[in-house]
Parts: structure tokens; C-alpha cells; sequence
């Protein structure tokens, strides 16, 4: 199956983005789209808009923009989503390959982003595919009631190697979700922000059996 990664360009193709953005994730609320508007403008300062097409069209995109946390540059990527039918078949990991080559571009020496921590699949992406690492927990980071996330960080010249685990968690998981039981969901969310707090850069989480499993490195290790 041929994919074409590239930068998006025009009204259609921006456009185009929006409504798989929507469709992905499902969202009826016209709040929660993007403006076509937006794309053109992170286009030209300094972002990044990629989308991925087969022989039918797009099938993947993802953007992001510039940012600056004391003084130093990076890359945040807000998004990327890859239709149904694309799934597994490598077209995320290209997307973000694309977007480490636009945010290299900007001088960025790493990419940021966001995800839901109890998500395996995404995390196993994360950690174990793209060597990125998580820095930072986010409470409800949406303010809706059910939007916890990690910040990861991607080093965009360095794959980190874990090493010897500093510290874990664990809690039950199913097959695609860590800690579907909102008791256990509370429990794990207290843990993670413990973690975190005193120091711990989370590098690796793994589904044993019925157990996931977060591992996490000292910050400066």
C-alpha cells in the first residue's frame, strides 16, 4: 500500500484534515474541530501540517507549533490521526517522522506532546517505538472530567535506551486499557503523580499477563 507524506497545502487539503480530525475522534461538537484558517497560519510561522495519502486520499495527518519553556525551543505536536482503514500500517510512525524533520527545521532539538497514560497501545508507540520519554503529569489536562495525560518529550537526535527501572507501578489492565475500574484509575492516577513528583521520568509501560506496568528513570539519570 503506497503512502505519500507530505506538507498540506491549499483549502481542500486543510479542510480535508479537519474532518478526519473529527472522524477519528468522533467529535459532533463543532468546538473541538479545526479551523482550516489555523492550518494555513501554523503553515506559515514556524508549524507543522502533514497529512498522509494513499491511492484514495488522506488517511493520515497530523500538526503542531513552535513553543518555548525557559528559554529553550521545542516542537509541540497537538495532534495526529490516522483513518480506520490506515491503521497499522505504519503511517503514524511516518507522521511523526515527518513532523521531527519540520520541527529539526525550526532549530527544535525536541517534540512534545501528550497522551492518555492509561491508553496501551499509544504508550507502547511512545515508549517503546519511538523512544520518547514522559516528563510531566497532567490532571484532567482538558478540564472535562476525564482527560489525564503525560507529557512526553522526544529527544529528535537521540532515541533513549532505558535502563534499569528506578522505580514502577503497576495496576490491572485489559487488553487495550490499563485500570478500566475507576477505583483502580484513581488509585494509579495518585501513584503516577507520586512518581512524577519525586523525580521520576516515566520510560516504559508493559502489559504483563493482566497487569500494566510503568516504569520510571530518575529525571537527570
Amino acid at each position: 500500500m503506497g503512502i505519500e507524506v507530505r506538507d498540506l497545502a491549499g483549502l481542500a487539503e486543510w479542510s480535508a484534515a479537519s474532518a478526519l480530525y473529527r472522524h477519528v475522534f468522533g467529535y459532533d461538537h463543532p468546538e473541538y474541530g479545526i479551523s482550516p484558517r489555523l492550518l494555513a497560519a501554523l503553515r506559515e510561522n514556524a508549524g507543522s501540517v502533514i497529512g498522509a495519502f494513499d491511492a484514495t486520499g488522506l488517511v493520515g495527518f497530523c500538526y503542531g507549533f513552535s513553543a518555548v519553556e525557559a528559554g529553550v525551543l521545542y516542537h509541540y505536536s497537538q495532534a495526529a490521526v490516522v483513518a480506520p482503514r490506515a491503521q497499522g500500517l505504519g503511517v503514524g510512525r511516518r507522521l511523526k517522522q515527518a513532523q521531527a524533520e519540520a520541527a529539526r527545521a525550526t532549530g527544535a532539538r525536541t517534540m512534545r506532546w501528550t497522551f492518555d497514560p492509561y491508553a496501551l497501545r499509544n504508550a507502547h508507540f511512545n515508549f517503546a517505538v519511538l523512544g520518547a520519554t514522559a516528563i510531566r503529569f497532567l490532571p484532567d489536562y482538558y478540564d472535562d472530567g476525564s482527560s489525564d495525560r503525560v507529557l512526553v518529550s522526544w529527544d529528535l537526535h537521540h532515541r533513549h535506551v532505558p535502563g534499569r527501572a528506578w522505580a514502577t507501578v503497576d495496576a490491572p489492565a485489559g487488553e487495550r486499557e490499563a485500570a478500566p475500574d475507576p477505583a483502580d484509575r484513581a488509585s494509579l492516577c495518585r501513584r503516577l503523580t507520586d512518581r512524577f513528583a519525586a523525580g521520576g521520568r516515566l520510560v516504559a509501560v508493559d502489559r504483563h499477563a493482566d497487569r500494566a506496568v510503568y516504569s520510571f528513570e530518575r529525571e537527570n539519570a
